[in-house]
């Protein structure tokens, strides 16, 4: 047992441990401080959070009119923009005095009655820790597959509600990564399962609900670990994907959303420094790469032919510019592109006219945000800049106008109008420039 003495810190004990991968062997004297259910951990622990409170205890008025001042600042009683998908616009709300969003949804129109999905506040009752993972609603829009942790360590477990009785299932799926993809078929998820030691994503499974997790189907495993897998359903709801990856590889696996009992096919296997992601859209897949790209490029290939020596060129490779994202439309290609590091956006018709979001100012971030429509020439765009609070746009990609819908209120004396930014560009010694932002009242 670890005994707090004034001011005296405590101190762990060695154990000496050796560790061997790859040819070489470490030593880790604190390799036993992982044993999570250890007393003896658990002991030591503790005393380092006693003396801690103690060596603070002289500022521990400050640190709460601090944490006071801070959350003065902060508006309590928010909402986020709502955005549509399949039919329904979700949105989240916070109501003052309370810690956790309400998720709810309104059908067809933003002035129908709102469906509360989950209070969180009510299920966070009970709970030291509670955070909500990722939220998937199946797709006739009845059962809402979401997240939850209750021990802070990303490890959720997948929970279902059905969205029209109220119902929580029987069903609940521990350690995953806290989202699910659905099948087309309204019964069927996949969702992959983390290593309760590493966190790292390393199997995916596929559930049928009303069954119980054991039952649940492997049907990936990434053995590597310097891989970690994850599952999504395409903006198309075509196809459910696996993807793997690493620091210098990754690797997909394409299914039919329809056909959720089939095996998975190999898009393209992995190669070392072979990187790429896919968008379905049509008879093509869109693959953002860096095949034989530092600065990657953008290819698409014919769904029945997804290796790469299929893929045909869409956008060059272009040393002087980063192709970081990509967002598909009916109408329209949007591409997310970093030059001189700061990110722009690129709106591209499909009949070859383009143009960059103009936003007025040199220096800023900007990013595409929730866009699960297909066919609309509205885009949802996320901005801020060192004198603009966080914005989001909703941007006619047709009439070319941006449209402000919500920016983050800072409560005080804060006026955006007092300071400028400015970029500049200061040379090197070799010659490159280095980018310089500024601001300034």
């Amino acid at each position: 047992m670890y005994q707090q003495t004034d001011l005296v810190a405590p101190v762990a004990k060695k154990v000496h441990k050796e560790l061997s991968i790859h040819d070489d062997t470490r030593i880790d004297n604190y390799y036993w401080l992982n044993e999570r259910e250890n007393q003896e951990v658990i002991d030591y622990l503790t005393a380092e959070n006693a003396y801690k409170d103690q060596m603070l205890s002289p500022v521990k008025d400050f640190r709460e009119s601090l944490f006071q001042e801070m959350k003065a600042r902060i508006k309590e009683d928010d909402q986020s923009v709502p955005y549509k998908k399949n039919g329904y616009f979700y949105l989240s709300r916070y109501e003052e005095g309370k810690e956790y969003p309400i998720i709810s949804r309104k059908k067809g129109d933003l002035d129908a009655a709102e469906e509360i999905m989950l209070d969180v506040n009510q299920l966070a009752e009970g709970h030291d820790f509670f955070q909500i993972g990722g939220r998937s609603v199946s797709p006739n829009n009845k059962i809402l597959a979401y997240g939850q942790d209750t021990v802070s360590r990303r490890l959720y477990a997948l929970k279902f509600k059905n969205l029209e009785t109220g119902e929580i299932y029987e069903d609940e799926l521990p350690n995953t990564g806290g989202s699910a993809a659905w099948a087309n078929d309204n019964q069927t998820v996949f969702y992959s399962l983390k290593d309760p030691q590493t966190l790292r994503s390393y199997k995916i499974m596929r559930h049928t609900l009303g069954t119980p997790a054991s039952e649940d189907v492997e049907v990936f495993h990434e053995e590597d670990n310097t891989f970690s897998c994850y599952v999504y359903k395409t903006k198309s709801d075509k196809y459910i994907n696996i993807g793997s990856f690493q620091t210098l590889s990754s690797e997909e696996w394409i299914l039919d959303a329809d056909k959720p009992t089939d095996n998975f096919t190999l898009f393209q296997g992995r190669e070392r420094d072979l990187e790429y992601s896919t968008y379905h859209f049509g008879d093509h897949f869109y693959i953002l790469t860096n095949w034989e790209a530092e600065n990657f490029r953008l290819m698409r290939t014919p769904v029945d032919k997804t290796e790469k020596e299929n893929w045909e060129e869409v956008i060059a490779h272009r040393p002087d510019v980063l192709l970081e994202g990509v967002d598909i439309f009916q109408d329209y290609l949007v591409l997310t592109e970093r030059i001189k590091g700061i990110t722009q956006i690129r709106i591209t018709s499909w009949e070859g006219d383009d143009h960059y979001l103009d936003f007025g100012e040199d220096a800023f971030l900007a990013y595409t945000s929730a866009n699960f429509e297909y066919d609309t020439d509205l885009l949802r765009v996320g901005y801020t800049s060192m004198t603009t609070p966080n914005s989001v746009y909703d941007y006619h990609m047709k009439d070319r106008k941006l449209t402000l819908r919500k920016q983050q209120e800072v409560l005080g004396d804060f006026d955006p109008k007092e300071y400028q930014t400015e970029r500049l560009y200061a040379k090197a010694r070799d010659g490159v420039e280095v980018p310089i932002s500024i601001v300034y009242k």
